[in-house]
């Protein structure tokens, strides 16, 4: 066996849900300490460096505000990448991933607005201006809402899963919006600082904290993502066992 096909056996080894919860299980508590080690390092450097010589204190702000909207899109990513794998694949575990991923989009998204909200006030004046970035970014957040109620309301699992699917691939033209929106139309929003091919615009003393807690946040998404979808296979497996007994009262009267 070569070495492509051994990956290919492991990757579907992994779509074994038992497999996965076993996976899971062992690795969700080194997550789990990972994750909380590098919050704390980054909590800790993001207050032990001073204030910016314009915003103040308040540039703090952005060791949550950066990280949180960098979540909000990778997740949106990871649910359009679930998307294809339950349309093209039939993958066992990619409705899961897709339908564990949806609240933590929403909560990052959230964060990123409610911090940008705090950080614009002071810098800009304003707590909202309705330009390209910020509306992008709350068309986002009624994205998932919208993909979360969507996937409750209907009751036929596999229908829902290809429903949303469908819904989360039309939707992730959204993200490029968001991605280019400060450098396609006028805003208000500052452009790209970090991510940028002549190098990151920001003093190595606030880029230190940042890249730790980005690393912390990308560690605490894939913590709870994982939690999530073990919990959803879970409460399938209940709901699946709940269904079969029905049924077997139903003959047995």
């Amino acid at each position: 066996m070569n070495e492509t096909s051994l990956a290919i056996s492991k990757i579907s080894d992994l779509a074994n849900p038992t497999r996965f919860l076993a996976l899971a299980q062992r690795t969700i508590p080194w997550m789990a300490a990972a994750t909380a080690l590098c919050l704390i390092i980054g909590l800790y450097l993001s207050f032990s460096t001073k204030g910016d010589y314009q915003q103040g204190e308040t540039v703090r702000i952005m060791y949550l505000h950066v990280p949180s909207a960098w979540l909000s899109m990778m997740c949106y990513t990871v649910m359009s990448i679930s998307a294809i794998g339950t349309l093209v694949w039939r993958h066992p575990l990619a409705d899961v991933a897709a339908k564990a991923a949806a609240p933590l989009g929403a909560a990052f998204t959230l964060l990123a607005l409610v911090t940008g909200s705090l950080w614009g006030k002071p810098m800009w004046g304003t707590w909202w201006v309705w330009d390209a970035r910020l509306t992008s970014v709350f068309i986002l957040f009624l994205m998932y809402l919208g993909l979360i109620a969507l996937n409750r309301a209907i009751d036929d699992p596999s229908r829902a899963a290809r429903v949303t699917a469908v819904l989360i691939l039309v939707g992730f033209v959204n993200i490029p919006i968001i991605k280019f929106s400060v450098d396609w139309w006028n805003t208000l929003h500052q452009p790209a600082s970090v991510v940028r091919l002549a190098g990151p615009a920001i003093d190595p003393e606030f880029l230190r904290p940042l890249f730790v807690m980005a690393i912390g946040f990308s560690l605490l998404f894939f913590t709870l993502h994982i939690t999530a979808m073990r919990n959803e296979i879970w409460r399938r497996r209940v709901a699946a066992q709940r269904r079969l007994a029905a049924r077997m009262a139903s003959r047995e009267d």
